[in-house]
């Protein structure tokens, strides 16, 4: 377990010697400061679960320190020692946040106990903010939609490997819902009372994706006027979502790698070791094992996340779910617009399992809201959706064979995890004729 960490500031040298040696036999990390402006410096090494701050001081006295504290670190905790024990003075104190005071000359038990019962409000605030966050990002998210047997194997490898700690890589087209599948993970994880930390690699520059990801210290480079705490820092004790993996540019692909490997990093501008627990979930709609091939991901990173993988399929590949999804994103946006749920028509549905949807589940949330918007009366109608939705669509009737066979083979192998052999049992046909019609159609069979 790891030790408390506190500070003592006190300009009296045998002040601070004394209860140094007290908190250290009574199992804490100390560090001392003779007045405030000293403190100030040494919480450049990282912040301190509390600080025991005497009132009295030169250069900075403790109601300067405190102030200044608010500004540094908002979430510190802060115990007054006073030999002015003026009832002024302690509630000027208070006001300003600190948890308690305790007067001089200091009775070791008394401060002892003190230092606990702060720390002990500490744990527990910090426990309600991240339930609070959780029960926050469990109502916030979107459910997993889908009765089809391609989204209940999905499903199915999602409960198999949220017991672990195995790294994820959930692979799939954009818009068809990793995010979500990275969330159901967490959450069904013994990591779920601790955040999931989305960071998006392809959508933050590569000159601000370091400090994202590690954070940095004062001074660390132009406009870094504070110390910040990076993503990977932040998910300490959950999980951490590297969207887009694929991304990351090379450089900072041997700093992850080094990360996996030891859970310890440096913020950017600092020489301070910090340790994160957490466990890694990614996402691509990149082909990573391609990129391997053109030496532009690591091949030692790649296998280091690709631990167990999960393809979500893309809508065109379970137009089943459609009616259920449909049903959800009209109920949604009812609710936030204020309006009695409108039904859809069987023209509608029709003309939206016709579509191929390019920007998948995505791309279909957006066509239903924009139909709510428009739409006149109780039911959604062809015409309420986008133009692009019939313009593309394909009707089953209008399909050629070769299409309507390669949608079904594409469908049956994504059921089949990509097993050829069972693929070839389920379509009634040798392997070598399967094989050949997926070279015919170039279909994925992986």
């Amino acid at each position: 377990m790891k030790k408390p960490r506190i500070m003592i500031v006190d300009d009296e040298q045998s002040v601070r010697s004394s209860l140094r040696e007290w908190f250290l036999e009574d199992g804490f990390e100390v560090e001392t400061a003779e007045d405030g402006l000293d403190a100030l410096k040494k919480l450049e090494s990282g912040p301190f679960d509390l600080m025991i701050v005497d009132l009295k001081m030169p250069r900075m006295d403790g109601i300067s320190l405190q102030r200044r504290l608010q500004e540094v670190d908002p979430t510190g905790t802060v115990i007054i020692l006073t030999a002015f024990a003026a009832v002024d003075t302690a509630v000027e104190a208070l006001k300003l946040g600190a948890f308690d005071y305790v007067t001089k000359p200091v009775d070791p038990d008394e401060l002892s106990h003190t230092v606990r019962r702060a720390l002990e409000q500490k744990r527990l605030t910090e426990e309600n903010v991240r339930l609070r966050e959780k029960v926050s990002e469990l109502s916030s998210s979107t459910p997993i939609i889908g009765g089809s047997p391609a989204m209940g194997h999905v499903m199915d490898l999602v409960g198999t490997v949220a017991e672990t700690e195995a790294s994820v890589v959930i692979r799939g087209e954009s818009g068809t819902g990793k995010e979500l599948i990275a969330r159901a993970i967490h959450a069904a994880s013994p990591r779920r009372f601790f955040p999931i930390v989305a960071v998006n690699c392809g959508a933050i520059p590569e000159t601000l994706l370091e400090s994202e990801l590690f954070g940095h210290e004062k001074g660390a480079f132009t406009g870094a006027h504070y110390r910040r705490k990076g993503k990977i820092e932040l998910a300490n004790g959950g999980t951490l979502f590297l969207d887009e993996i694929g991304e990351i540019p090379p450089k900072m692909q041997v700093d992850l790698l080094r990360v996996l490997e030891s859970h310890r990093f440096s913020r950017l501008g600092g020489t301070q070791e910090i340790e994160s627990d957490f466990r890694l979930v990614c996402a691509t709609n990149r082909d990573l094992e391609a990129l391997v091939k053109e030496d532009a991901f690591r091949e030692d990173l790649y296998y280091r996340i690709n631990v167990f993988s999960i393809d979500l399929p893309p809508l065109r590949e379970r137009l089943e779910d459609i009616p259920l999804l449909t049903e959800h994103f009209v109920e949604k946006y009812s609710r936030s617009m204020g309006k009695l749920p409108k039904q859809m028509t069987e023209a509608a549905v029709e003309l939206l399992q016709s579509y191929n949807w390019p920007g998948n589940v995505r791309e279909l949330e957006n066509a239903i809201e924009r139909a709510m918007v428009v739409g006149q009366g109780n039911r959604i109608r062809p015409e309420d959706l986008p133009l692009r939705v019939e313009q593309d669509a394909v009707r089953p009737r209008d399909r050629s064979l070769e299409a309507l066979e390669s949608a079904h083979i594409a469908r049956v192998l994504r059921e089949e995890s990509g097993n050829v052999s069972q693929a070839a049992r389920v379509l009634g046909i040798d392997r070598g004729t399967l094989y050949k019609k997926i070279k015919k159609y170039g279909i994925p069979s992986g």
